[in-house]
């Protein structure tokens, strides 16, 4: 409970309203579950919104409406990271990998190594 008064009337008892308390308290949930994010809720957008805490050229935020489409936004978000930050394979070491290769690099007409 909060107050009001104002200079020579008493003390008068407010009931203070937690607006949206189910879908911040999800929030804080999803932001505890989650390393490397910062989740918030917007009582103005009535939505979730994600921001990432790793290192890259640009912020990266997500949002949804609910907080587990949001949980489903931050999946892809690092999904898309995981693949962007795999090394890639060159197609000479995909050819050494699968023996194709000899250290000559001579074929007979066959196909295979000399």
């Amino acid at each position: 409970m909060t107050g009001r008064h104002r200079a020579g009337l008493p003390y008068a008892p407010v009931y203070r309203r937690v607006w949206d308390g189910p879908a911040r308290a999800q929030a804080e949930r999803i932001d505890q579950a989650w390393a490397g994010w910062t989740v918030l809720y917007s009582l103005g957008s009535r939505r979730f919104y994600a921001v990432a805490a790793w290192d890259g050229p640009r912020p990266v935020i997500v949002e949804d409406s609910t907080g587990e489409g949001l949980e489903e936004r931050m999946r892809e978000a690092e999904m898309i990271r995981t693949i962007r930050l795999s090394p890639q394979s060159s197609p000479v070491s995909a050819r050494r990998r699968k023996g194709t290769a000899s250290a000559g690099g001579r074929r007979s007409p066959g196909g295979r190594a000399a």
